[in-house]
């Protein structure tokens, strides 16, 4: 009788029984010997266990040759791919980082380059703040007039264009830009620099201050820069200036290199000695000195007045303007940059418009408006009475253009057939779309808006 049912246990061996007799067999180790080479918590025994065949592992991992040999390396090349794997993206990201920063870099490096080119006229803004209760208010909120003025100063690098009087300055091309609140159009209105206007009493840069006088408009330029402009166009306009340009001969010429030249389209040839340029008649691409000395030419092309060379310019304007947009300049990185740094580095503004954003927010609300709503015209003008070698304001059409302008209405902009002229664009009075002798209603009939002879961005000069 036994103390319990089932097989009795196996005899329990520990370190210190007694071994068997030297010489004697001992028996294989089976698997229910297995727990034997287990330590008291669980885990296999330090030492090498017995195989099947009476082999240690170390043994039977020597036996089994190339099977063996994989086995034991397999988990170090896995580990080895990773390794590299996380040392490729970890350069990636390095080569990655460094050329986002030098990106960056180089791109704030430009930035500042094209915001450090812009001049601040400041004297401008004392003498206009000392006047500010002479100045006429804005009317309608959104919509911006700019006085682009060219000067022709002789100084410096300019003195191959003539004679430098001390460094005085001139304003060879004035032009009243007008951009409509919602952006849809811009109208821009030469005034010639021989128009007799009113000139208000003007601070000279020696501190000293001029009368008021009747005299041609571009001395304002001369006697107090542009400050003294602005008044005078504010008191002959009524139209409120909000910002300025100067911008001078050497820039122009750039800007045009910037765009790879601007194409014309000539009747006849210019042979202008005082303005440096000789062109053959037809279809051609003027770069910088020649674009130059083509809108400054008086006297080598036309009947050699001023009005002659305002419309040439207006022309070249258009053409300019429709260039930058079909070419997608304003949207390309990469051509915007050399008109940025060309236009930059030859205006001098006010300081509302001295930073590279201002000048970028007001070029991008422009790029979207139509090139037939870019409008060139000249103020209605004719000779002036006492001097057929100056001008003066047609009235009362100058004075309904200006309150166009005043009050953002649309203004109507017709292009001349062959260059014919239609209205006081040039001379005489402003026209209209019913003024026509073969009309078979001669009924009275509401007065249109007047039509102004002038051009688009999208006629140019070349069609």
């Amino acid at each position: 009788m036994t103390d319990s049912a089932g097989t009795p246990p196996e005899p329990e061996h520990r370190p210190g029984d007694e071994q068997p007799p030297p010489g004697t067999d001992t028996e294989p180790a089976t698997t229910d010997d297995a727990d034997a080479d287990t330590d008291a918590d669980g885990e296999p025994d330090a030492q090498a266990t017995a195989t099947d065949d009476g082999k240690s592992d170390s043994d039977s991992d020597s036996d089994s040759g190339i099977d063996a040999g994989t086995d034991a390396d397999a988990e170090p090349e896995a580990v080895g791919g990773v390794k590299k794997g996380r040392r490729w993206l970890r350069w990636t990201a390095l080569g990655l980082s460094v050329a986002v920063l030098a990106a960056a870099g180089t791109g704030w490096w430009l930035y500042k380059k094209l915001d450090g080119n812009i001049h601040t006229d400041t004297s401008a803004a004392h003498e206009l703040e000392e006047y500010e209760r002479e100045r006429p208010a804005s009317l309608v909120r959104g919509a911006e007039n700019v006085l682009l003025i060219g000067s022709d100063s002789r100084a410096g690098s300019n003195s191959r264009y003539g004679r430098d009087d001390g460094g005085a300055q001139r304003s060879d091309t004035t032009i009243l830009l007008h951009l409509a609140a919602d952006r849809r159009s811009a109208t821009a209105v030469s005034l010639p620099r021989d128009l007799m206007v009113d000139i208000p009493g003007c601070g000279r840069p020696d501190g000293t201050r001029t009368n008021e006088q009747f005299a041609q408009f571009n001395w304002a330029f001369e006697f107090g820069g542009a400050a003294c402009s602005i008044r005078t166009v504010e008191k002959m306009t009524r139209v409120r200036v909000d910002h300025h340009m100067v911008i001078d001969f050497n820039g122009f010429k750039d800007m045009v290199d910037a765009v790879d030249g601007v194409e014309v389209c000539l009747k006849e040839p210019v042979d202008d000695q005082q303005a440096h340029v000789k062109l053959p008649a037809g279809r051609q691409i003027l770069h910088g000195e020649q674009a130059l000395g083509f809108v400054r030419s008086r006297h080598g092309i036309g009947d050699g007045s001023d009005t002659q060379r305002m419309d040439r310019q207006q022309q070249f304007l258009g053409s300019l303007v429709k260039k930058v947009q079909s070419n997608g300049v304003l949207l390309n990185p990469t051509r915007l940059y050399p008109v940025l740094d060309a236009a930059t580095k030859s205006i001098t503004t006010d300081a509302g418009l001295n930073t590279l954003r201002d000048l970028y927010d007001l070029v991008r609300s422009m790029r979207d408006i139509p090139t037939e709503n870019v409008q060139f015209l000249t103020v209605p003008r004719q000779a002036y009475a006492y001097d057929q070698n100056r001008d003066e304001l047609v009235q009362p059409d100058a004075d309904r253009l200006f309150q166009q302008l005043r009050e953002d209405l649309p203004v109507k902009v017709a292009v001349p057939a062959d260059g014919a002229k239609t209205n006081a664009g040039n001379k005489g009075g402003a026209g209209s779309d019913g003024d026509k002798p073969d009309d078979p209603d001669p009924s009275p009939s509401p007065s249109p808006a007047p039509t102004y002879a002038g051009t688009t961005a999208a006629s140019g000069m070349c069609g």
